[in-house]
């Protein structure tokens, strides 16, 4: 099968490396908002395409069987792309995304809400001395935490000037729950703000906050498109591939023609 994956996660690269070694041919697409991103296995494009528009002519010109969309959960606009260019395009669309917390035993425990503005109104209510961890491109969102200690962890650094007393950590995943408590500890964090993400990487944190009594905001994920196949592992996401990739959403088959070639679709302008 000729498989694009729309990537950056853990997941995407376990994907791309297991499609490689059956023999699939496949391209990874980067978005390219991380410096020095993981790279998988094959073939690897970085950069947007140009729109729903350009994606779709994307799927058309190098005739894939099937898009893969295994970004991160917050990419909702990539997302939101794919959905729109595979049915364009006519090619079949499987959503590869990590299991959430809502299914984790502390739960009940969070404050969940549905966006970061809301994230810091409901943390004002629970703590002086909060530990960021929603990522780098809406931590301007805090901005008005100018007067206090504010810990902030990210990938890449801040494209802009943060306050005086705050203090950012450049860090990736694992994080192991010693140094997580160890953190909260030292920084005398009191309370915790993070987004559904899922995974193991990141998840110590919260058990850590837990058991040091700090209360723990959680920003919801946005809502994966109506009608998409959504799954939750890399095996499941294969033999949904090969379902899929076969025959698409409409029923009539998306392989290619015995020329070789898919058949080229008329886009509306």
């Amino acid at each position: 099968m000729h498989v694009l994956v729309l990537g950056g996660t853990g997941e995407a690269r376990d994907l791309a490396a297991r499609l490689v070694e059956r023999g699939d041919s496949v391209v990874s697409s980067l978005a390219g908002r991380v410096s020095a991103p993981a790279l998988p296995v094959g073939e690897v494009r970085t950069g947007g395409f140009g729109g729903v528009e350009g994606l779709a002519d994307h799927l058309v010109d190098r005739r894939y069987d099937v898009v893969v969309d295994a970004t991160h959960p917050f990419a909702a606009q990539i997302t939101g792309n794919a959905v729109a260019a595979c049915a364009r395009a006519g090619v079949p669309l499987v959503r590869l995304q990590r299991p959430g917390w809502t299914r984790h035993p502390l739960a009940g425990e969070f404050t969940w809400v549905d966006d970061v503005e809301s994230a810091r109104v409901a943390a004002e209510g629970l703590g002086v001395r909060p530990f960021l961890t929603t990522g780098r491109q809406q931590l301007d969102t805090f901005a008005v935490w100018d007067d206090r200690y504010v810990l902030a962890r990210v990938v890449d650094p801040p494209d802009w000037d943060v306050p005086a007393g705050w203090e950012v950590l450049r860090a990736r995943g694992p994080y192991p729950y010693a140094a997580e408590r160890d953190l909260l500890e030292s920084r005398a964090v009191d309370v915790l703000l993070t987004k559904d993400s899922g995974g193991a990487l990141t998840e110590a944190k919260l058990g850590a906050a837990h058991d040091l009594g700090v209360p723990v905001v959680v920003v919801r994920r946005p809502p994966v498109p109506d009608g998409v196949r959504v799954v939750e592992t890399v095996g499941e996401a294969v033999r949904a591939m090969e379902v899929t990739g076969a025959r698409g959403p409409s029923g009539r088959s998306t392989r290619n023609q015995p020329d070789g070639r898919r058949p080229r679709v008329r886009f509306e302008r």
